[in-house]
């Protein structure tokens, strides 16, 4: 026969729990988090946060650029120089920096105490130094004088410099996209600048000038033709690209069977 059920089992003898010695120097606080109590541990909120507008649109513009398909005069856009030679061009353009307001202020007050005293204010010479403003540079390809164009990758609308790349080309003059209208802007002394030049340099740095010249006109003047041609943007998201990995699976499965 078989045993009945709900008969009581016999309770199996509890085990004895062997407490560990407790340190009296180190004694257990646990923390409260009530009212009144320990403070809760930070957690990251960022998920959480209302971002400004203006971050929010910037962050909306990258991923439909990932997204849509972007024309070849657009993507160039995207084709920016190489750190270590983009260092090495910073470098370069700072030897070259304009005076800013307080400079000129000193050398303007010194100009005129020089000729109140009947004095010569010394060589009347142009200062070698970096031009910007589109505008201007603009003026200085056209008229050939240019011997080298750097060009910010985020100006904004992108239309007013979309343009110069293939005016460079085409008057065979030396450009370069690089990161940041805000970097360009801190070497003359603004909060942004879309575009700088270089018409000349000194003597003890043609050397140096020259290399930056060639390497640049490798990566660029001469890559024109590739990069006219190559669309960019049409990532799509993880998701989508796991769903179309599925269906792509599974497309490939019925293939399969209608095989056999």
């Amino acid at each position: 026969m078989a045993p009945k059920r709900g008969g009581k089992v016999a309770a199996a003898p509890a085990k004895k729990k062997t407490e560990k010695p407790v340190n009296p120097v180190f004694e257990k606080r646990p923390k409260q988090f009530g009212i009144g109590g320990a403070l809760p541990p930070k957690r990251d909120m960022s998920r959480f946060v209302k971002w400004p507008k203006v971050v929010q649109i910037q962050r909306k513009r990258r991923i439909l650029k990932q997204r849509l398909k972007v024309p070849p005069a657009l993507n160039q856009f995207t084709k920016t120089l190489d750190k270590n030679l983009a260092t090495s061009l910073f470098k370069m353009l700072l030897k070259y920096r304009p005076e800013d307001k307080a400079a000129k202020k000193e050398r303007l007050l010194k100009k005129a105490q020089a000729e109140a005293e009947g004095k010569d204010s010394g060589s009347s010479k142009k200062p070698i130094v970096v031009k910007y403003g589109l505008n201007h540079v603009t003026y200085l390809i056209e008229q050939n004088k240019a011997q080298l164009v750097v060009i910010a990758h985020d100006v904004d609308p992108i239309e007013l410099v979309v343009w110069l790349p293939a005016l460079c080309r085409k008057m065979e003059i030396p450009y370069c996209i690089v990161k940041g209208k805000a970097r360009l802007g801190t070497i003359v002394h603004k909060k942004t600048a879309s575009v700088l030049c270089l018409t000349t340099v000194k003597n003890e740095d043609k050397m140096e000038f020259s290399k930056i010249l060639e390497a640049i006109k490798a990566n660029f003047n001469d890559k024109y033709d590739e990069y006219r041609k190559k669309w960019g943007g049409g990532v799509m998201g993880s998701k989508s690209q796991a769903k179309t990995k599925s269906k792509e699976k599974l497309l490939a499965k019925e293939a399969a069977q209608r095989m056999i």
